[in-house]
């Protein structure tokens, strides 16, 4: 079975749309749908099933791609130890992460002594992250770190609290703390549901015995900062992000009565092999929260 036919696989396999997929690999549709019919010839079943006009994988399908994951996980990561042996020359680096914000000075001090090692951050959910790294579509992730995960090997970091954020121009800016519960009674944005800083917000809600809606939800850090700048309402941040800011134009005033906080760090698979390109990062991205 050859590589590139399982390359084209894959391609479909995240599309599920024969087009884009052939536009993503640089070739023709129906070369693609003929390459396609030449390896489930190899396979002896058909990997894909068309309904009205949508792509679904099928079961031979979805056996085909755990096990070709797999194999080219396996091939990362002899390549990774090809590397080292080249003493970080080339390579890269896929990183997941609860916001870039936390990867800043690291990836600077980094790129400047290994210019030649590709790395990619993506900024992602936690749980998001922990899917990227278990399908090998990520090397590390900086996330939330879960209670207890068999799969994960977990680096603590530093602790994350979050804090009311709010425009320099709102009644409230001269606070220096503020309860969970007076919060509540606030016109507030907050992140999504997926995201683990709303989850944060919303134990802490559940466990204080009192249910809270936020006024606005919305994707992304800078979208809640823009909400307090611009004096629309508070916005719920993590305090990392708000101290990378230093803007004049809000105040951060921390939350209280309880503390909504988590553990932050570097989570990676215990059956990664753990190459000098991961170490060198992971103890540079340490270094830089004096662990």
């Amino acid at each position: 079975m050859e590589h590139r036919l399982l390359t084209y696989f894959l391609a479909v396999c995240e599309e599920l749309h024969f087009t884009k997929a052939a536009e993503k690999l640089g070739i023709s549709q129906p070369t693609l749908s003929q390459q396609i019919r030449l390896l489930e010839n190899q396979v002896g079943a058909p990997l894909f099933q068309r309904i009205g006009k949508k792509v679904y994988v099928t079961e031979a399908g979805e056996i085909l791609h755990k096990h070709s994951r797999n194999m080219f996980h396996e091939l990362d990561q002899a390549k990774a130890a090809i590397d080292e042996i080249q003493g970080m020359q080339r390579g890269r680096l896929r990183i997941g992460c609860s916001g870039n914000h936390l990867l800043t000075e690291t990836i600077m001090a980094f790129h400047a002594l290994y210019p030649k090692i590709e790395l990619s951050v993506i900024e992602l959910a936690t749980e998001e992250t922990k899917e990227g790294l278990l399908s090998n579509q990520l090397d590390i992730g900086v996330v939330f770190l879960p209670d207890e995960d068999e799969q994960l090997r977990c680096i603590p970091l530093y602790n994350e609290k979050l804090h009311l954020v709010i425009s320099y121009k709102h009644p409230l800016a001269e606070l220096k703390a503020i309860c969970l519960a007076e919060l509540a009674q606030l016109p507030v944005a907050m992140l999504q549901k997926k995201f683990y800083v709303r989850q944060m917000m919303d134990d802490a809600c559940d466990q204080s015995g009192f249910e809270w809606k936020p006024a606005l939800e919305l994707s992304t850090l800078e979208s809640l900062l823009q909400m307090a700048i611009n004096n629309v309402g508070g916005a719920i941040l993590p305090g990392s992000y708000v101290d990378s800011i230093r803007s004049s134009a809000i105040r951060s005033i921390p939350i209280i009565a309880p503390v909504p906080q988590k553990d932050v760090g570097i989570v990676y698979r215990k059956d990664m092999f753990l190459c000098k390109t991961m170490d060198t990062f992971m103890k540079q991205l340490m270094q830089a929260y004096k662990i």
